[in-house]
């Protein structure tokens, strides 16, 4: 396994991989916050409420009701998962701050929701935990051949060979989802057994209320989470300096082999316009990296991490916008919420 968290740093990064902050803003990442209300000694239900030790809460260990959720996470209650602001139209909205768990602005985090390519991110976490990145990775029939209109595609054929590191490159800036397939088929045989993988590996974090059926969030009916989810998983990623960097690149280029041995790259720019300059956060706010997607039934979805000029950590998250560019002018709103918690 790679990628252990804070001891087995850059494992993943390349050296060629232009960056939109500086690195060692990344470092200073610090997790619990001293003056936060401690939770510990207190198990913690799904829905934020205080989940008392007895032998009757015996329900299946994927149901919200038993999930207990780890020490270094904020909790949403429920009586907190009501706000609402004219300009946030959509579905769901929360702002943490991540490093006080403070909840600055929730609403319906606990709703089903169409994530599209935010899914990537769950994609991620397993990658990083269960693959090398000097794995070489031989892309299969399946991956090559996603033929859903609009898909994003890397353009991979059959028998291409490309590193686990550069498949990772591909699917979180260039949301590439025949690296996803890639990333899946290569950690588990198949997408459906990676998803059933996955699936427990979420309910483990406390995401008991998503169920993916791929890697990529192309539409599926049954392929839906929460804000509060994505929370949990991103959370859950920052932990790692690799990933931390991999989302700040802006630019890389990605480089394989087809199966007649000659090579191949592709040139991979970030679309994210935090990172490119062309969208600012609220004065105050660095923009350090996230995810985005969409998808006519998902809407605008993204996920975003954010830092103060105190290197306080921030993740906010939009769901069902009602489009990429609605995504984050909402987001940008409800970055004012900062100012408010402070």
């Amino acid at each position: 396994m790679i990628g252990t968290k804070k001891k087995m740093k850059n494992k993943w990064v390349s050296a060629g991989c232009v960056c939109a902050a500086l690195i060692g803003i990344c470092s200073l990442l610090t997790g619990c916050s001293v003056d936060t209300v401690p939770v510990s000694d207190t198990q913690i239900s799904y829905d934020g409420q205080a989940a008392s030790d007895t032998s009757d809460n015996n329900s299946d260990n994927s149901s919200a009701d038993s999930t207990l959720l780890s020490e270094d996470v904020c909790i949403v209650p429920q009586k907190s998962n009501t706000a609402t602001d004219a300009a946030i139209t959509a579905d769901a909205a929360l702002l943490i701050d991540d490093s006080r768990h403070k909840v600055l602005y929730a609403q319906n985090v606990y709703g089903t929701e169409y994530p599209a390519s935010v899914s990537k991110i769950a994609t991620a976490l397993m990658a990083i935990k269960y693959a090398n990145p000097d794995d070489t990775v031989t892309i299969s029939n399946n991956a090559s051949h996603i033929t859903e209109y609009g898909a994003r595609l890397c353009g991979f054929q059959e028998g291409d060979k490309i590193s686990m590191k550069d498949l990772l490159y591909c699917m979180l800036i260039y949301s590439g989802n025949d690296a996803s397939v890639a990333i899946a088929e290569h950690i588990s045989g198949s997408e459906a057994e990676f998803a059933s993988k996955m699936n427990k590996e979420l309910v483990a974090l406390g995401a008991s209320g998503t169920h993916f059926v791929n890697s990529h969030g192309l539409h599926d009916d049954n392929h839906y989470t929460t804000a509060y989810d994505l929370y949990l998983i991103f959370h859950e990623l920052l932990k790692y300096d690799d990933f931390r960097e991999i989302i700040q690149c802006t630019k890389y280029t990605a480089t394989w082999e087809n199966a007649q041995g000659k090579k191949q790259s592709l040139e991979i720019v970030s679309s994210d316009p935090y990172l490119t300059g062309s969208k600012q956060p609220p004065k105050g706010l660095t923009a350090i990296g996230g995810k985005s997607g969409a998808t006519v039934k998902a809407g605008g979805c993204l996920i975003m991490y954010f830092q103060d000029k105190k290197k306080r950590d921030y993740i906010s998250i939009i769901l069902k916008a009602d489009s990429s560019y609605g995504a984050y002018t909402q987001m940008n709103h409800l970055l004012e919420y900062v100012k408010r918690g402070k």
